[in-house]
């Protein structure tokens, strides 16, 4: 099965397709540099998480080498690895990211962190944990052989007047999905992505798309354009749902 119609590769801006490739992760290789052996890069893998605009959400303890690192140097890069299930992995998408890490105050990010990883509510209000937010300067795009961009931040990042129309009502529009529309989750998740098994949630959704979660399985569900208010989001929701039901019939 296919997903819901969205623009192809060659139609897709490289902002757009590295933001593609980013959203469907969750989690990523984290590379920091080492504050007490010369400033020698330090690979590890986190979890991450996506604010509105995209930018990069991680949760670190303080008792973590990486996390040592971070306060030292705030620099990081993250790369993210969209070649899952290909024969030929280099053929595939991958997006490396570099930024700097601050610090993710707002408890809307937060909860965006952690209703993508709901696992982590077990030890994010422990005294060490803190959340962070990447701010991208650049990104390096190779989405297959000789398609190899180099991206400016601001323009990975979706702009503040595409976002904040949801970023109060994010909260509410997955509740309600999830509590009186349970049946259309499962059909975006079984007949647009093509995803088995019932009990799928939302838990995200952002001007470009919403996220998905059954058990470990996370699943990206791409909208045709952006949405930028509540009502933007229900057309856009009604339609996928309508959708998907022609395409069970």
């Amino acid at each position: 099965m296919t997903t819901a119609p969205t623009p192809s590769p060659a139609e897709a801006s490289p902002a757009e397709t590295a933001r593609r490739v980013m959203r469907r992760c969750d989690r990523a290789a984290l590379a920091t540099a080492q504050a007490d052996a010369a400033g020698w890069p330090l690979p590890s893998l986190v979890l991450v998480g996506f604010d509105l605009d995209a930018a990069p959400l991680l949760l670190v303890s303080d008792l973590a080498e990486h996390a040592r690192n971070i306060k030292a140097d705030d620099r990081l890069g993250l790369l993210f690895d969209g070649t899952a299930g290909l024969a030929e992995p280099l053929t595939g998408p991958r997006v490396s990211v570099l930024g700097r890490a601050e610090p993710a105050e707002e408890p809307r990010l937060a909860e965006r962190y952690l209703a993508r990883h709901p696992g982590a509510r077990f030890y994010a209000g422990f005294g060490d944990f803190r959340f962070l937010r990447v701010r991208i300067e650049r990104a390096h795009l190779v989405a297959g052989f000789g398609r190899i961009h180099w991206i400016d931040g601001r323009d990975i990042l979706l702009p503040r007047p595409l976002t904040e129309g949801l970023a109060q009502s994010e909260a509410g529009i997955v509740e309600h999905m999830n509590e009186d529309h349970a049946d259309a989750v499962d059909l975006y998740a079984n007949e647009l992505l093509g995803r088995g098994g019932e009990g799928w949630r939302m838990v995200g959704i952002d001007p470009e798309g919403c996220d998905l979660r059954r058990e470990a399985e996370l699943a990206r569900l791409e909208f045709d354009t952006p949405v930028t208010d509540p009502k933007a989001a229900r057309t856009e929701l009604v339609r996928l749902v309508n959708h998907a039901r022609s395409r069970r019939a």
